[in-house]
This record gives structure tokens, C-alpha cells and sequence, in this order.
């Protein structure tokens, strides 16, 4: 009897830590559209999850706490999508923050069509584990994201 893992067996991983600066958020996305491009996505769809990488990253650099100024930012590569994640951690919680902004901001590129820079993503999850903030894009490699 052959059994069968349910997730990737194998990753491919890349990190880097950043500060606020807009021309490494403009590095991160370079990485994410290599990695667009070396998994077969089209022209286009590479250029858009290379402008959400980036429109993520200047984003959270408006959160970055001054005890912690650096912005981790997370490839990783599995068989059926990419995953980009950007962590950092705040002074406090916001009374509105990247979880919300970006809530909005999928629903307006949504509702215009997927025009708007987070529109190159699939997925966008958020996660806070105490001051740390987690948002993770996905770009899902196959015909059709699976159902979520």
C-alpha cells in the first residue's frame, strides 16, 4: 500500500529581511516574478504577482516598529502554487492595519475586475501572534485555485 502525503514533500525556500526602502520591496518582487516565471505562469500573470509582492512590502513598511525596522519577507515554492509571506512586528496593535488595508484592497480590485496590484495573488491570509504580523500571498499554479 503506497501512501500518500497530503502536502509538498519538498520546498524550496528563499528569505530575506529588508528595511523600509522601496527599492528592496522593489528586489522582493524581482525574486517573486523569477520564481513566477521559473514555475511557467504566463507574462502577465508574473508581472502581477510581482507588483502585489511589492504593493505587500510598501505596505507593511508603514507598520515597521522603530524596536524592529526590518520587514522578513518569505518565497516559498511548492508543486501547485507559490507563497509569499512578509512579516514584521508592530508597537501595537493598530486600530487599523495591514489586515484591514488589504481586506480592502481585495475587494476593490475584485470588484474592478482584478486590477489592482493584490489582484496578482489568489489568496492573501493574515495571522498575528502577538506584536508579529503575518500576510501571506499565494499564487496558485494550476488552471483553477482549489475551492477555500
Amino acid at each position: 500500500m503506497r501512501w500518500l502525503a497530503p502536502v509538498a514533500t519538498e520546498t524550496h525556500n528563499l528569505q530575506m529581511w529588508i528595511d523600509a526602502d522601496a527599492r528592496l520591496a522593489a528586489a522582493a518582487g524581482g525574486v517573486a516574478r523569477f520564481l513566477a516565471d521559473a514555475a511557467g505562469l504566463d507574462r502577465e500573470a508574473v508581472a502581477r504577482l510581482q507588483a502585489a509582492v511589492i504593493e505587500a512590502c510598501m505596505e507593511a513598511f508603514g507598520h515597521l516598529a522603530a524596536e524592529h525596522p526590518h520587514l522578513e519577507v518569505t518565497f516559498a515554492r511548492f508543486s501547485d502554487r507559490l507563497e509569499v509571506s512578509l512579516s514584521h512586528e508592530e508597537a501595537a496593535a493598530p486600530a487599523i492595519g495591514v489586515r484591514t488595508i488589504t481586506g480592502f484592497a481585495v475587494k476593490e480590485a475584485a470588484s474592478a475586475g482584478n486590477s489592482g496590484a493584490l489582484a496578482g495573488v489568489d489568496r492573501v491570509q493574515h495571522e498575528t501572534h502577538g506584536k508579529e504580523i503575518v500576510t501571506r500571498l499565494t499564487k496558485y499554479l494550476g488552471e483553477v485555485a482549489p475551492n477555500l
